[in-house]
């Protein structure tokens, strides 16, 4: 199993919570229209995080103290210990894994606070073949066949790369247009009893 963070594992994206508290939602927007077009998603992400001027100890703080995880989580992470891929960073995401008080494989990104805008380091890695962008398949190209849930941009090559795909938002949107079959899902509980079935 392997599982997306930000509003996949968590109820709302961390990432553009950490922006809307601390960064500036007008860059942010901007941004986002220029996503496949201009711009690849580490590019908008990086700009994005470059609107962070605070300490990463106060945003961390803010974030341990306002996210929320999908019901479910723990027993999902105990019993099926998924891969934890996600476009954000491991500087946010571990404090909230360690409130949880959840040890759980995790690939992401890393990020460095400065008071002039946060500098964001993407995973090296080859440039996929399929979308272009140094996407989240390179973190399963090892596993062999697994199942995926995701909500997001991100999570679309990798989703077409697993044997069974379970999606909302806007992933589930454009697996639709794709025409590619997928499990729709609200919780983690939701993963795991369908995993179970297929187990």
């Amino acid at each position: 199993m392997v599982l997306d963070w930000d509003g996949t594992a968590t109820e709302r994206d961390t990432l553009h919570m950490a922006i809307a508290r601390f960064g500036d939602l007008e860059v942010f927007a901007a941004l986002e229209e220029e996503l496949g077009r201009q711009l690849t998603l580490d590019e908008v992400i990086g700009a994005e995080m470059a609107t962070i001027r605070a300490p990463l100890e106060e945003v961390v703080a803010w974030l341990v103290e306002h996210v929320r995880m999908r019901p479910g989580f723990h027993e999902l992470v105990e019993t099926h210990d998924p891969l934890i891929v996600s476009a954000g960073f491991h500087e946010l995401i571990e404090p909230i894994l360690e409130r949880e008080g959840v040890r759980a494989r995790l690939v992401a990104n890393h990020v460095e606070p400065d008071p002039g805008g946060w500098r964001a380091t993407f995973a090296d890695g080859p440039i996929c073949a399929i979308c272009d962008e140094r996407c989240k398949r390179a973190a399963t190209e090892t596993l062999g066949t697994f199942a995926y849930a995701g909500d997001g941009v991100s999570d679309r090559c990798v989703s077409l790369q697993a044997e069974r795909r379970f999606a909302r938002d806007g992933l589930a949107a454009w697996l639709d247009e794709q025409g590619v079959p997928y499990e729709r899902f609200d919780d983690m509980y939701d993963l795991a009893r369908a995993l179970e079935r297929a187990g």
